[in-house]
């Protein structure tokens, strides 16, 4: 076939009109890809030429600039795309687009052939991208000429049946430029604010300019993939805005590229606020994929954890197929490893943001450590680095102060074996909390978790650079010192005769009554018997709505509390007011506990205890 052949009918190849037959009939969702796709190919077509440029001393046109052109006409209803790329001969476009010279292309009908298949987002991935152009075209023609010295311009043009003509023209520029004649519903990609849309949101960082009837689209640089040396401060900003819509600047930036396990280039984004903490609604993820700065797919829900949901930013991999489709996008192993470097690095520059500005850490964790807890708590391949990040206060913490699981045990006492925490809901109220007296007696430090998250991720955790995280409620806690009672304290005789008679009074509520080695100015106090937490049994009571639901406790008294004392003398005289005195004693303990007790039934019984008291 040569050049010299002013016009030619040619068949399309079997599968091509398959192809086209699929394309044309059964593809329906998302049709507006075709101009990502066309657009895709027209950068490909543009950075072939420049490679040329490097390469090759002749070139046809060789002063047009690198761009690519779109012309919109809504009265005649037609699309035009063009570039000033490498072009094509007649024989190319005979190969390229009259027949389906690769195995990818097969692969890509096999697989819209198995199982009914209608995934439009695969198309470009199997290289067959310029066919979706029929999915809103009746007719399609491409003018083209080669950047190769003496080779004529070709016109091929296809109506997206069963062939295609080729015909020689003249006048042409170097480049290709499609006109797509668009069916009657499809006349919206006519217009030039659905265009504009299109554009923006899926080649917005193409590396040449897009003109669309004239004017610039792509005005914001894909500065992912420079050095971060060569952006700045301003750059990165206005470059926030954009992407997540923002008015202000970022808490924080990270921007990285990596070679190997992948090639990645990455600029990942943390906002100064988290809405979600405010009751606005679950956060939708705003990482967006790219691949040679084309979008892949917008706010990515597999390149991150779902935990990170509260970033922002861009990843763009050479390495990945263009248009790869969430189906597999979900099973790919190179997915999968993606997203474990993407995460594993972010983690890396959090920590580092934790050393060299803790003020700052600071602030993100009161805005985002929601995040970092969930991930603690459901992600076992992180979770060893999300701990690290965890931060409480705790009894030796001044205001405001927060303290990792390394400064505890950078900071522990000579001897001390266990790491120590202890829950509720505020600051204030744990420090005046029974619980802690014997801890301050030593002067042990004591973490303070808030939330019962925070508890299940240290239960689960177990220990921590060898030591073992233990909550000071349990009954079975190894002390680290104790304290003995004074010399006014009950002796051992009343001991075993008070806590025999709390134990009958208080029956199936307790597992065991006996004198306590923690106390030192509180009557009593309960302790769980197994390694339910208190916090994690008041979010039981919760959501069971059941006050029953934290089952018996064992309660240990202080021997030498004045209240304790007075009713031993009351239970060795069977006085009625003994019962409820014990009863009232034991609510008060479930209480300090932060744990909810039956509001009725306490009312009733402090009106008694109040009637007693004023007679």
């Amino acid at each position: 076939m040569t050049g010299q052949v002013k016009d030619e009918r040619f068949e399309f190849q079997a599968e091509v009109k398959q192809l086209l037959d699929i394309v044309i009939h059964s593809l329906y969702t998302d049709r507006e890809i075709f101009l990502r796709e066309l657009i895709s190919n027209a950068a490909d077509a543009l950075e072939k030429l420049r490679y040329q440029k490097l390469t090759s001393q002749e070139i046809v046109d060789g002063d047009l600039p690198l761009e690519i052109s779109i012309e919109l006409d809504e009265k005649n209803h037609t699309l035009k795309i063009s570039d000033t790329g490498i072009g094509m001969t007649r024989d190319e476009l005979v190969t390229n687009l009259g027949t389906i010279a690769h195995s990818g292309s097969r692969a890509f009908l096999k697989y819209l052939a198995e199982g009914d298949k209608k995934d439009v987002n695969l198309i470009g991935r199997f290289g067959v991208g310029f066919y979706s152009a029929f999915m809103v075209a009746d007719k399609v023609t491409v003018e083209t000429r080669s950047y190769q010295p003496g080779a004529a311009g070709c016109l091929w043009s296809s109506e997206g049946t069963g062939s295609y003509t080729i015909a020689e023209a003249e006048g042409l520029r170097r480049g290709t430029k499609i006109t797509l004649y668009l069916k009657e519903d499809a006349r919206e990609f006519a217009r030039e604010a659905t265009v504009k849309r299109i554009i923006k949101q899926y080649s917005g960082f193409v590396p040449f300019p897009i003109l669309l009837n004239g004017d610039k689209v792509n005005t914001v640089q894909a500065i992912w993939t420079k050095n971060k040396n060569e952006v700045t401060e301003e750059e990165y900003n206005e470059f926030y805005k954009y992407l997540a819509n923002a008015y202000d600047e970022p808490l924080l930036r990270l921007h990285f590229s990596a070679d190997a396990p992948l090639t990645i280039n990455a600029l990942l984004f943390v906002p100064k606020d988290n809405f979600e903490r405010f009751g606005f609604g679950r956060l939708e993820p705003g990482v967006n994929l790219y691949c040679r700065k084309v979008l892949i797919q917008q706010q990515s829900k597999d390149i991150l954890p779902e935990w990170l949901r509260f970033v922002k930013g861009v990843v763009d991999s050479e390495e990945l197929p263009l248009n790869i489709s969430r189906e597999t996008m979900q099973d790919s192993a190179l997915m999968a490893k993606l997203r474990k470097v993407i995460t594993s690095r972010f983690l890396k520059f959090l920590q580092e943001q934790a050393k060299s500005e803790p003020e700052k850490y600071k602030e993100f964790w009161k805005n985002f450590g929601m995040f970092i807890k969930e991930g603690a708590a459901t992600d076992f391949t992180h979770r060893k680095e999300l701990v690290g990040l965890l931060r409480f206060s705790s009894s030796r913490s001044g205001e405001g102060e927060l303290v990792s699981l390394k400064d505890y045990v950078e900071r522990m006492k000579e001897g001390q074996k266990d790491i120590y925490f202890i829950n509720g809901p505020t600051k204030e109220v744990i420090e005046s909390s029974p619980y802690l007296e014997v801890f301050q007696d030593q002067d042990i430090e004591v973490l303070f978790t808030h939330e019962p998250v925070e508890d299940y991720i240290l239960s689960q955790l177990g220990e921590f650079e060898g030591k073992k995280l233990v909550s000071i409620d349990q009954a079975a806690l190894e002390l680290p010192g104790t304290r003995k009672p004074d010399g006014d304290a009950l002796n051992p005789e009343q001991v075993e005769e008070l806590t025999r008679w709390l134990k009958e009074v208080l029956g199936d509520k307790v597992t065991e009554v006996r004198e306590s080695r923690r106390l030192s100015t509180s009557p009593a106090i309960v302790l769980n018997p197994d390694h339910l937490t208190g916090s994690l049994q008041r979010m039981m009571q919760v959501m069971n709505k059941d006050i029953n639901a934290i089952g018996p406790k064992v309660l240990e008294i202080n021997t030498s509390h004045p209240v304790i004392k007075r009713l031993c003398e009351l239970s060795r005289k069977d006085d009625s007011f003994a019962r409820l005195a014990a009863e009232q004693l034991f609510d008060n303990a479930l209480i300090s506990a932060g744990l909810i007790v039956d509001p009725r039934a306490m009312v009733h019984r402090m009106n008694q205890i109040l009637e007693k008291a004023l007679q």
